[in-house]
């Protein structure tokens, strides 16, 4: 780790103590980050950014303030010192803020294990623009596609640095690249959008622009001709590239924030099954080259493997220490911060237990329903898990595809939907949560 970040936070360390605080902690982050947009053939957009931002967090007893700044000049950091000791001393009292003990925190970690900082050069904007163009020109070589409405390559390479007055220390780089595209088929009232983006850490692991575009292109072209599906009580399969976002609606019920609110519908699940018998979501913040892979968390606490469901039955909240505190628990080192705000709960890498069939063989075993490729909007009660979002996907007949539907609403209960779930084996090991298409049954569909 360069020098530049350790120590502007030890700087904010010494400037909370002089100013009068008890206990700190610091966190810097610098990064770039080059995004390239095309449309028509043509550069739309080209950006770069660049900057540093430092974070500092002081205590006062059981109150704390919160201030961050872009400048980095001593005068700046002796200003947010007093500023925020000041905020602190008129803050309400939490009993439960604090830093981790000195002996629980992080001490020793394997960066090169986790690999999250692709070696090769910095990608410059001309070969940015070439992936955009190649995207674009695939996805108009698909037939039906009538326009791309966005093509898009980006780059992004981030260090940050955490520190506090209770001996912890460490930083770590993380990069990013991107390629994306959004092409649109038909005309006029008849048009359908689609899309397709992929990110890795490393480039090499990227899919070639060609990948990308044609499989936007696809995606679109397939939706020509949508209607509205049967309103009725259907089963429903959930596709992989969403199905994350059905298990999302658990682990945000799990998060320690919600659970101490009394706001979330799992809040007396512990220790209840919440999936069908066989599935289990497994943590596991240490797997390489995933973009939320982290050796620790924003409170020094070491990261490590856990069971959130086992078996189908809830293990484990999501927690950092404020609200594990909250609950007489200990933290599961969940912690994440930006510069500007304190420690809140969140997941990071989580894979579901997948099945024995594929998705086309999920289909079959369905028969008649509905296939959802895209959710829209979202209205979820997080405390009793009612469920209704509007939909579009595909009619399926008899295990087969018959057409594409649009402008439909599905309606449940998480708790019963979560409770019928049979996972396919599609899942892409590349995620950062890796879940399956979802057939879900008995779900209710407003169409037509």
């Amino acid at each position: 780790m360069p020098d530049r970040l350790a120590p502007l936070t030890e700087a904010l360390l010494a400037a909370a103590q002089k100013a009068g605080a008890e206990a700190a902690d610091a966190m810097a982050a610098d990064g770039r980050a080059v995004s390239v947009d095309v449309r028509g053939g043509a550069l739309e957009q080209a950006e770069r950014a660049e900057g540093t931002e430092i974070g500092l967090r002081v205590l006062i007893g059981r109150r704390q303030a919160c201030v961050s700044a872009s400048d980095t000049s001593a005068r700046t950091i002796a200003e947010m010192a007093e500023r925020a000791v000041a905020m602190a001393r008129e803050a309400p009292e939490d009993p439960t803020v604090g830093l981790a003990d000195p002996a629980e925190v992080a001490r020793i970690w394997n960066l090169s294990a986790l690999d999250l900082a692709d070696p090769a050069a910095e990608p410059g904007a001309a070969a940015l623009e070439d992936d955009a163009r190649r995207a674009e020109a695939a996805a108009l070589a698909v037939r039906g596609i009538s326009q791309c409405q966005a093509a898009s390559a980006s780059y992004s390479r981030q260090r940050i640095f955490l520190a506090a007055s209770n001996g912890f220390a460490g930083g770590y780089t993380r990069t990013s690249r991107s390629t994306s595209a959004v092409a649109i088929a038909g005309e006029g009232l008849g048009m359908e959008r689609d899309w397709a983006a992929e990110s890795r850490t490393y480039q090499s692991d990227l899919p070639s622009p060609e990948e990308i575009g044609a499989l936007a292109g696809r995606r679109a072209a397939e939706r020509l001709g949508a209607r509205k599906p049967k309103t009725g009580a259907w089963p429903v399969v959930y596709d992989e590239r969403i199905a994350s976002g059905l298990i999302g609606h658990l682990l945000a019920a799990i998060n320690g924030a919600s659970v101490v609110r009394g706001s979330s519908w799992l809040r007396d699940a512990m220790g209840a099954q919440v999936l069908p018998k066989g599935l289990s979501i497994f943590e596991n913040p240490h797997r390489p080259r995933i973009s939320s892979s982290r050796p620790f968390d924003a409170e020094g606490l070491a990261t490590a493997p856990r069971d959130i469901v086992r078996d189908g039955v809830l293990k484990s909240w999501t927690l950092d220490l404020g609200t594990a505190r909250k609950l007489g628990l200990r933290s599961t080192a969940s912690a994440t911060r930006g510069p500007s705000s304190p420690p809140s709960p969140s997941i990071s890498n989580i894979a579901l237990t997948q099945g024995d069939r594929s998705r086309e063989q999920l289909l079959e075993t369905m028969g008649t329903g509905l296939l959802v490729t895209a959710m829209i909007g979202s209205s979820v009660n997080p405390t009793t898990g009612d469920y209704s979002r509007g939909a579009s996907g595909f009619w399926v007949e008899n295990g087969q595809i018959a057409h594409p539907v649009n402008e439909c609403t599905l309606a449940g209960n998480l708790r019963d939907m979560l409770m019928r779930i049979t996972p396919a084996n599609d899942a892409r090991a590349h995620l950062s949560h890796v879940v399956p298409s979802l057939l879900v049954e008995g779900l209710t569909l407003a169409g037509e």
